[in-house]
């Protein structure tokens, strides 16, 4: 008994002594052909990157750490960087990319790679790349393509094919990176993320691949994430956030969740920052969504094309303080089909939707000392053919726009915009209706902002239709309402509230208000819109006031001419001087009053 059991420990102790000398044998095997291959897989990095960006790109690290035995391989500081020799020799050919990369990172890992293979058989397969911590430059080059060299250039697997027969990565997972897109003719920044997040899946580069229509650049998909995006505006008066920003190559879309403006100041205190009249934007936008995006376009030529984007559940408030002066500039410039034009790149949105979009616009008027807001809630709709290129503009350079809405909370709104996106003074034409409408719905606007009060009135409907341009609208309305009563105010001093002006509102009422559209007895009065444009009217005061004037007209106030922007502007300077005056009297008089006693 004795004897079988000294004869198992024996046994063990061989077969412990066999094990741990194999172990020994294979790391220091593993350990040596690891030493004697780094030089060699070094030389082959280089080499692929070399060949493989048809001599555009060269790729320095500081250490490689190869592990036969998990088949893994770590790279630190790495750094890929173009030749912009080269470049400027392929640009010069017409076969220079659009963008270049240059990238630095840490530490690159590569997992679970057949090394063997790589070295017999000149196949390239493994589980996983992963990238940590790099920052990415991707810079833009105005790139003009030869008619004869477009397709002459040989493809990615051409060029690798004399090292390598193919190339297959299960994925790749860029891990917090830092991304800047630069211009490269002017060397700024146009964007910059921080914390950006991609992951490639199933990267496979053979002779097959090349024809492969499902894949996006050689990979079944591309899918990035960016979340808690922050960032301020240059001119430091904004804040800028988004929840998250994702994306999907292969999908073809792009998702954009909480992404709000947010201004720094409170309303009167952010104008007054800016010395002049300008538009004060609070923004949130519930879910921005593109779908069709032709990344691929995007790659090659700096084209932004979509077939759809849809805007949802967005809040966006707009203020402007009239006691600012109005500025020189002319603000026609950003109406929105203008504005567009001026983007950096081509876009073409095929379709603009909006769901359940709030807008808010409010003005301060500093004779009242009150604000007024015009609400447009619930807006639906859709424009169709939103762009900025001009190959799309010759097949069709008009931007029509159908909208539906709930106006100041009270009526249902339809308008249809046609944009004219080859004006040179930004010329569109719009037509719409208004619904029922109890007039006292209008107080929170026009007390504020008119200092007129309505007692009574029902509108049946409002039909409208004008063409429009910078320098003003034309066009034709009719009013449908009845029972109508005014009340003219003097707007309050030191807070109180406005006044009527009893004997003005009578002579109002009486003489030149008329109560209702058809009068008694009498056909329906049309009535013409007829607006000059000052220069510092935005879009939106350009569209509200040419509606305004055609009520004016038809409820009879169109013989009382409307005063000029410089004439609104001097009354309002000389009440605030006189305010300003008063209140320092005062002042003064507190102050003898204190002597006094």
């Amino acid at each position: 008994m004795t004897d079988k059991r000294s004869g198992s420990k024996k046994l063990w102790k061989w077969i412990t002594a066999i094990i741990i000398t194999l172990f020994v044998i294979i790391g220091g095997a593993s350990l040596y052909l690891s030493l004697s291959w780094k030089p060699v897989l070094t030389k082959k990095i280089k080499e692929v990157v070399y060949r493989g960006s048809g001599h555009l790109y060269q790729i320095d690290f500081k250490d490689i750490q190869l592990n036969l035995l998990s088949g893994s391989v770590t790279v630190d500081s790495i750094f890929l960087r173009p030749d912009t020799a080269i470049f400027a020799q392929r640009k010069k050919a017409g076969t220079a990319p659009t963008h270049l990369f240059q990238v630095k990172l840490a530490r690159l890992k590569l997992r679970h790679i057949r090394i063997l293979q790589v070295y017999f058989q000149q196949k390239i397969a493994m589980n996983d790349i992963i990238l940590e911590n790099p920052s990415i430059n991707m810079i833009y080059n105005k790139v003009y393509k030869k008619a004869d060299t477009a397709k002459a250039g040989r493809s990615l697997y051409q060029l690798i094919s004399g090292t390598l027969k193919s190339v297959h990565i299960k994925g790749i997972k860029i891990a917090d990176a830092d991304f800047d897109y630069v211009n490269g003719s002017t060397s700024l920044v146009l964007n910059s993320v921080k914390h950006l997040n991609v992951q490639i899946r199933d990267f496979r580069l053979d002779a097959r691949s090349e024809s492969d229509t499902t894949r996006f650049y050689y990979t079944k998909d591309v899918f990035f994430e960016l979340a808690g995006y922050h960032a301020v505006s240059k001119d430091k008066l904004y804040t800028m956030k988004a929840d998250t920003i994702t994306g999907s190559a292969t999908g073809k879309k792009i998702n954009i969740k909480g992404f709000k403006v947010i201004p720094m100041y409170p309303d009167l205190a952010f104008s007054r920052k800016l010395k002049i009249q300008k538009d004060r934007y609070d923004l949130v936008f519930g879910q921005v969504s593109f779908s069709g995006v032709d990344f691929m376009k995007f790659n090659t030529d700096r084209v932004i094309h979509a077939k759809a984007l849809e805007i949802k559940n967005t809040e966006a408030r707009i203020f402007m303080n009239r006691e600012m002066p109005p500025g020189k500039g002319n603000k026609g410039r950003n109406f929105p089909h203008v504005a567009l034009q001026r983007l950096p790149v081509p876009v073409t949105i095929d379709t603009l939707k909006f769901k359940k979009v709030n807008v808010a616009y409010t003005e301060y008027n500093p004779m009242s000392q009150k604000r007024g807001t015009v609400n447009i809630d619930q807006l639906n709709g859709h424009i169709l053919n939103v762009t900025n290129d001009s190959l799309s503009r010759v097949k069709n350079h008009y931007a029509a726009a159908d909208l539906h809405a709930q106006l100041i909370k009270a009526a249902q709104l339809h308008i249809l915009i046609n944009f004219d996106l080859s004006s040179k003074n930004g010329a569109f034409t719009f037509k719409g209706n208004i619904g029922k409408l109890d007039m006292t719905s209008l107080n929170p606007l026009s007390r504020p902002l008119g200092l007129v009060e309505i007692e009574t009135g029902q509108i049946q409907k409002i039909d409208f239709e004008a063409k429009a341009s910078e320098q003003g609208s034309e066009g034709v309305m009719q009013l449908y309402y009845n029972q109508l009563k005014i009340k003219l105010l003097k707007e309050g001093e030191e807070g109180k509230p406005a006044h009527q002006k009893g004997l003005l509102s009578f002579l109002a009422n009486t003489l030149i208000i008329k109560d209702a559209n058809p009068s008694k007895g009498e056909a329906v009065r049309t009535a013409r819109i007829h607006y000059e444009r000052p220069p510092g009217a935005s879009f939106f005061n350009l569209l509200w006031k040419s509606v305004y004037t055609g009520m004016r007209e038809t409820i009879g106030l169109g013989i009382i001419p409307m005063k000029s922007p410089e004439e609104t502007r001097k009354a309002v300077v000389k009440k605030m001087e006189d305010r300003k005056e008063k209140k320092e009297q005062k002042k003064q008089q507190k102050q003898g009053e204190k002597r006094n006693d």
